[in-house]
């Protein structure tokens, strides 16, 4: 890995440790002062439920839910940082807030919690922005999130009913939609010397085609 290379790691790994650490510095207070911060989540469609769809994705339900969502939303939000850069920003937040408002409008009447939302949002925009812009560097990445995480897929099903399955849903759904949309925006599909080799060799065969007809 060149310096540049490492730098441009180094600063895509700041924000998704940080907002990791503030997860865990919620559930620390949370612990230690023996409470429970889970009225700060979204309740649908209700006011107090407003607020949830800020606070949602800070709050967890205990030690195995956290830790379940630290490491992917540190690959993930390294991976969206390093390779997107400034579109990453926006696609975190649009997605953070897009899954909570949609929880809060069709979710069940229940607290809803944790950053599952977010972590299905950037897996499902990793994947799909990296089919759409058939980059091979994405197209690694999109087979690193299907082989890691494959299994989420279930976790967008109403089969588990104490797990918001609307949160994951809506995130997923958040994701694959800025990957549409932010298309054109951010990396851009390599093109290689030998495939430019080949288009110019297609255009001299055109050529040499259309001069015959002529003549």
């Amino acid at each position: 890995m060149s310096e540049f290379e490492y730098k441009k790691f180094k600063y895509s790994i700041v924000l998704p440790a940080a907002f990791v650490a503030l997860l865990w510095l919620v559930y620390i207070i949370e612990s230690t002062t023996d409470t429970s911060f889970y009225y700060l989540g979204v309740y649908p469609r209700t006011l107090k439920g407003l607020v949830g769809i800020f606070l949602m994705p800070i709050i967890h339900s205990g030690f195995k839910h956290l830790i379940g969502n630290t490491i992917p939303l540190i690959v993930m939000g390294t991976g969206i940082l390093y390779f997107y850069r400034s579109l990453g920003y926006k696609v975190f937040i649009i997605i953070w807030v897009i899954s909570g408002l949609c929880v809060w409008i069709g979710g069940r009447e229940s607290y809803h919690i944790g950053a599952s939302g977010i972590v299905y949002g950037l897996a499902s925009f990793l994947f799909f922005s990296g089919l759409i812009r058939r980059d091979v560097r994405l197209a690694a990445l999109s087979l690193v999130i299907v082989f890691l995480y494959g299994g989420m897929i279930w976790g967008v099903l109403p089969i588990w009913p104490a797990i918001s399955w609307e949160g994951h849903l809506f995130g997923g759904v958040a994701g694959v939609v800025c990957a549409f949309l932010y298309r054109n925006e951010g990396p851009q599909r390599v093109v290689y010397s030998w495939e430019l080799d080949e288009e110019f060799q297609e255009e001299d065969c055109l050529s040499e085609n259309e001069n015959r007809q002529i003549n």
